[in-house]
């Protein structure tokens, strides 16, 4: 199968890549401007593609508040324009939209594990521009003659992560601590708060068993279906290396009006694909561990 990835040179698309036999969606310089619709025509035209994932984005939530416009152009506009390149390149195959669990914005902790039924109230641009695409796609899905299916992912972790990302950070930082390059304290925010984490190998499984099992126009949350404490996350990374060291909370950490606690519900994926997390939360954290103590000791 040939199979289109965009955003492959990120992240979560390297993890694609190494599970999947992917052409990159690149132009001669290494890079494609999704907003450029005919360099993505061209493109898309000269790969014709079987099956697309799309996971290229502007992902991090902070920096959509600093710039909206920047962030709807390429999330809104750039799938609008991949989706279009398709079409006129007679694609007929599934393409997979890589949606956000943020677009669920501020859900009781009653109402969870947050399942696909869970009305969406979006409370950051970057989750505004993913509903919207969301809905683009929808749109695309009962209209084009190709399939559409969405898959919205929680908080997933892994080795090679941003440190902008808070496992990664926290794991670095403590390393570093480890290795002699910062005194025996780490900077946190509020670590009191439960979020629903899942090892990134495990969630590109899913990507791969939507692409072959995913329904049209469908919805599915790829999740661990388990609300963990941030703090108890710490604790393992501090037992794992052998430390003792401080805890200090940084105020320019703390997010206002931060939820307490998400849990998703990945029952929907399960039935449809047959998948399950399989990698527990404590090898994720010993390799993104065993991650930085290799980077950070070149």
């Amino acid at each position: 199968m040939n199979i289109l990835l965009t955003g492959g040179d990120g992240f979560v698309g390297e993890y694609v890549q190494e599970v999947l036999d992917c052409v990159l969606l690149n132009n001669a310089d290494g890079r494609i401007d999704l907003l450029d619709t005919q360099q993505v025509y061209d493109q898309v035209n000269q790969i014709q593609p079987d099956a697309v994932i799309h996971l290229a984005a502007q992902s991090f939530v902070p920096a959509s508040f600093e710039n909206p416009r920047n962030t709807f152009d390429v999330n809104f506009y750039g799938t609008y324009n991949l989706l279009e390149a398709l079409d006129k390149s007679d694609f007929k195959g599934r393409f997979l939209y890589v949606s956000s669990s943020d677009v669920y914005g501020l859900v009781p902790r009653e109402a969870q594990p947050i399942s696909e039924m869970q009305a969406a109230m979006p409370r950051s641009p970057y989750a505004v521009s993913k509903i919207a695409a969301e809905a683009l796609c929808y749109q695309w899905s009962v209209n084009s003659q190709f399939e559409c299916v969405t898959a919205r992912p929680f908080n997933h972790i892994g080795p090679g992560q941003s440190e902008m990302f808070v496992v990664s950070d926290f794991a670095k930082q403590l390393v570093e601590i480890k290795l002699g390059l910062r005194e025996p304290e780490i900077k946190v925010g509020d670590i009191d708060v439960y979020r629903d984490f899942t090892d990134v190998r495990d969630v590109v499984r899913a990507y791969s068993r939507l692409l072959d099992s995913g329904q049209n126009s469908e919805i599915y949350n790829i999740c661990s279906g388990k609300g963990r404490k941030i703090r108890d996350l710490v604790e393992i990374m501090i037992d794992q290396l052998g430390l003792k060291v401080d805890i200090d909370v940084d105020q320019a950490r703390l997010r206002k009006s931060e939820q307490r606690y998400v849990a998703g519900d990945y029952t929907k994926l399960a039935t449809a694909t047959n998948w399950y997390p399989e990698i527990d939360i404590s090898d994720s954290i010993a390799d993104i561990i065993k991650y930085w103590e290799l980077t950070l000791d070149e």
